[in-house]
């Protein structure tokens, strides 16, 4: 096996940089679309229909990205070929977005604009997991973390600081100027984001060349790649079989905020009946959900470095299910919520949890499986996320007037009640990876 040598502070910034501009480009997308979706027309119970983009996508595209990548080398080295050809689509899709005239020209650029991102960021799990040696990759996961939170927070307060400084008036199909000018600044930033990291940053070749022009040359490369994916699912680690359970009631509960969060704080806090009765209230309470989303990714990149050390001192399981457990009451807590000020509170336990679920996972995968299949398996874990989200998608709308009493706040409070349950199946998890740098266990 390779050895790796540890790397510098700003190494570790410089190749996970990109990730300021894929979550500056994500957190648009999640703050956004469902006011956007309204705007043009969409119907409530049904929004979920239309986020179907990003979970789909993400289960078809990253892992035929994450096999494909393990069996790239160019010039620009192994992943960083997929960085740069899906920043360039994803930051057209961003500008294109607020754009559209019609329901059905947003949800099929949701489409491009999520496959664009997901073939950007699969590679960069795998790129953290193939450049740092086991004792730097919590801190290579937490750094990341780190840049999803800078990025989330300025995509999601811009739209209010625009406003705030002036920005006035909306298109003919009612979406803000101040929604379409932060569309248009966030596909610059993605874009230049990534290119920093692609040329700032470096990888290693192949361990064994000819294994790996050998597996390269092999036969049809989407027939490869595919049975390279079903190889990986067979043969997968039982630590990745837990902490697919995690994945599952964390990703269900994910959703279930994005796309009914902004409704709710409209209803809740600003007596919001919907976009064209109360237009003003509707407009205030999407932009200040948007200043929420930004509350809880600065609690993010605050606590993100905290989160090393925690796990140092406690255990990679423990930290994850405290911080799931903060972030399934922070939801549920909007029950609560008649004041806008008091959302703040709630928020910040979300951005706990989600410092936890950008880093934590991936930290205990990684340890768990072969560095040459490091690819396919981020692509596959990928699944984990995408599986829950396609089953809220179909669930939700089924139950949001029989159960649910139609009523935006009573989906928040689902999506907290699961992540809860989440972190209690976080106890079941095998952290081999600990228990290698630990010593109890012979190192592969």
């Amino acid at each position: 096996m390779q050895n790796k040598p540890k790397l510098k502070f700003w190494q570790i910034w410089n190749m996970s940089f990109g990730f300021l501009g894929i979550q500056f480009g994500w957190g648009l997308q999640l703050a956004n679309m469902s006011p956007i979706y309204k705007y043009l027309g969409a119907d409530e119970a049904s929004l979920p229909y239309l986020w179907l983009a990003g979970p789909m996508t993400g289960l078809l595209v990253q892992p035929i990205v994450g096999a494909m990548s393990d069996r790239t080398w160019t010039r620009l080295g192994r992943r960083r070929p997929f960085f740069l050809a899906g920043a360039i689509v994803a930051s057209i899709s961003l500008i294109l977005m607020p754009n559209s005239s019609a329901l059905w020209m947003a949800a099929g650029l949701l489409w491009v604009l999520d496959a664009s991102i997901n073939i950007t960021m699969e590679p960069f799990r795998a790129f953290v997991a193939d450049n740092l040696p086991e004792e730097q990759r919590t801190l290579g996961f937490v750094m990341q973390s780190f840049f999803i939170g800078i990025g989330q927070t300025l995509a999601n307060a811009l739209p209010f600081v625009l406003t705030a400084v002036g920005v006035v008036g909306v298109m003919a199909s009612g979406i803000p100027y101040s929604t379409l000018i932060a569309f248009s600044v966030g596909g610059v930033i993605f874009l230049i984001a990534v290119l920093w990291t692609v040329f700032t940053s470096h990888e290693y070749p192949p361990e064994d060349m000819e294994a790996f022009n050998k597996k390269k040359a092999e036969g049809n490369v989407i027939s490869s790649v595919t049975k390279e994916i079903f190889e990986a699912v067979k043969d997968m680690p039982k630590t990745m079989k837990q902490l697919a359970v995690v994945q599952f009631f964390t990703w269900f509960a994910l959703p279930c905020m994005w796309q009914y969060y902004a409704l709710t704080v409209g209803k809740v806090a600003f007596g919001a009946v919907d976009e064209i009765k109360t237009p003003a209230e509707f407009q205030q309470g999407n932009e200040w959900a948007g200043l929420m989303f930004a509350t809880y990714n600065v609690v993010c990149f605050l606590v993100a470095f905290g989160i090393p050390w925690l796990a140092a001192n406690l255990s990679r399981k423990l930290v994850h299910a405290i911080c799931l457990s903060v972030g399934g009451l922070g939801l549920i807590s909007t029950l609560f919520a008649t004041n806008p000020y008091f959302l703040i509170i709630g928020m910040a336990g979300v951005g706990i949890a989600w410092a936890s679920i950008l880093a934590m996972p991936y930290v205990m995968l990684a340890g768990a499986i072969k560095p040459e299949r490091m690819g396919v398996y981020m692509g596959v874990f990928n699944m984990f996320i995408v599986i829950p989200q396609v089953v809220q998608i179909f669930l939700v709308p089924e139950l949001f007037n029989r159960i649910l009493g139609g009523n935006s706040l009573n989906v928040v409070v689902l999506g907290g009640v699961s992540m809860i349950i989440a972190a209690l199946a976080v106890l079941i998890v095998d952290d081999v990876g600990a228990k290698k740098l630990e010593g109890t266990e012979a190192t592969a």
